[in-house]
């Protein structure tokens, strides 16, 4: 049994600390939030992500995970301190490593035997001998530390099988006994280890998200041809992905990427290069594509309602009524950051019509980020009276709607499928005016 600190807990954090803790090991988490903190002794969980409400209160029951916002309490006979906070965009796309800098300032000052202390945030190159610096000059007397990076690859919705299945796990540092001893605490998850500079490890990171950003934007930006061409984007994905070479992950054409970490971890890594003197054109052009996926989305709703204002033909979508099949970024999640649904609905506002919206999970975290949009406890009741409905997460729930019940509660019976979860020829028989994306 290992004693670990954990710094933060949110998406990151609390599922580090829980999984740690399920693999038999003593986890403190801190966060500097006291309602967080309180809630999580109740047994509310901060986040929605499936099973980590059951995760967390199994270990709480066993006591193998413990919650607090002292720095000395979580710091006490721990062995490794893991920094798991936000490291959300800066006014320029860098990232914003306020919270970083807080972190280690204040384990410096609280610690008080030898520690391994581990990056798990999404960092900027370089930041690892950064994090060192501030350590070294808020000790307040001289004891033993090493500074590791291991960042995260969980995605939200599959977060905990992502920590206990990984592909692998990153290690970076230049002191190789506090690489080994990281690298045994990862052994139990049995998945190959890189051991590597602090530096190169910060940059898998980033290097990894920009790619997988990447091809989403890719395929997307073929989905547009496979539409003019008459070919099936779906096919075309499924056919490439079964080269290894590509493989089969990341290829769903759609409404673009959004959530916590590609957007800020794409722009991050586009501003480090313009830094450094570079031109990065392909990051540039994949966050371009992404978000060209939103404005696109609610022209074709507007040309499928029989009227185009960019050009001043029919009614637009003025007066219109558009419901919002799903709000958080994605499934599984009640994540509302740079979620499409917000750029949606702004959108669709700006061009006159009333939005509504239906998520099973997120209604509570999209509210006030959507205060223009009415938002509903019930799909059929949002349904009613539509002109048309937008797919934008593709929940399970909405697959399995009774969709001549929708047809019969919508006023007109358009559905733009912004996520491909429908047979284009079914729903046309059924007699909906149906658009997928690159089919």
């Amino acid at each position: 049994m290992k004693q670990i600190c954990v710094v933060g807990v949110g998406y990151v954090g609390l599922v580090t600390a829980a999984c740690f803790a399920d693999l038999g090991n003593r986890v403190t988490a801190l966060d500097v939030n006291e309602q967080r903190v309180q809630n999580l002794k109740k047994g509310i969980m901060p986040i929605y992500e499936p099973g980590l409400d059951e995760l967390v209160k199994r270990n709480v029951n066993a006591g193998r995970i413990l919650f607090t916002t002292s720095y000395k309490e979580a710091l006490k006979n721990a062995e490794f301190a893991f920094i798991a906070v936000g490291t959300p965009s800066g006014s320029n796309g860098e990232a914003d490593l306020q919270y970083v800098a807080a972190a280690a300032k204040s384990i410096a000052e609280a610690m008080t035997a030898p520690l391994v202390i581990i990056n798990k945030s999404t960092v900027p190159i370089g930041t690892g001998d950064w994090v060192a610096d501030i350590v070294k000059g808020a000790l307040p007397k001289q004891i033993e530390f090493a500074v590791v990076s291991c960042p995260e690859f969980l995605r939200e919705g599959s977060a905990i099988a992502d920590f206990m299945s990984p592909y692998r796990t990153v290690i970076g540092s230049l002191d190789k006994d506090a690489a080994n001893k990281v690298a045994h605490l990862h052994l139990p998850l049995r998945a190959p280890i890189v051991i590597t500079d602090l530096r190169t490890a910060e940059m898998i990171k980033y290097a990894s998200n920009a790619f997988l950003a990447t091809k989403i934007s890719f395929i997307n930006e073929l989905a547009d041809l496979c539409e003019l061409v008459g070919a099936d984007v779906k096919e075309v994905a499924a056919g490439m992905g079964y080269d290894a070479r590509i493989g089969r992950h990341f290829l769903d054409a759609g409404l673009g990427w959004g959530g916590s970490c590609f957007p800020k971890d794409v722009e991050a890594l586009a501003f480090m290069a313009k830094e450094k003197g570079l031109n990065p054109r392909i990051l540039n052009e994949v966050m371009e594509v992404n978000y060209d996926r939103r404005k696109a989305a609610v022209a074709h709703v507007e040309k499928m309602l029989g009227g185009d204002s960019s050009t001043g033909s029919g009614q637009g979508l003025r007066g219109k009524t558009i419901g919002l099949l799903g709000l958080a970024f994605k499934e599984n999640t009640d994540d509302m950051r740079d979620a499409p649904s917000i750029d949606i609905a702004e959108n669709l506002t700006e061009k006159g019509a009333t939005v509504r919206g239906y998520d099973p999970v997120a209604h509570e975290t999209a509210a006030p980020l959507l205060p223009t949009v009415e938002i509903f406890d019930d799909v059929y009741k949002m349904t009613k009276g539509c002109d048309a409905l937008i797919v934008v997460t593709p929940w399970n729930e909405f697959k399995q709607l009774d969709l001549e019940k929708v047809k019969g509660l919508l006023k007109t019976p358009v559905i733009y499928d912004g996520r491909n979860i429908y047979d284009p020829k079914l729903m046309r028989e059924m007699g909906f005016t149906y658009r997928a994306v690159g089919r």
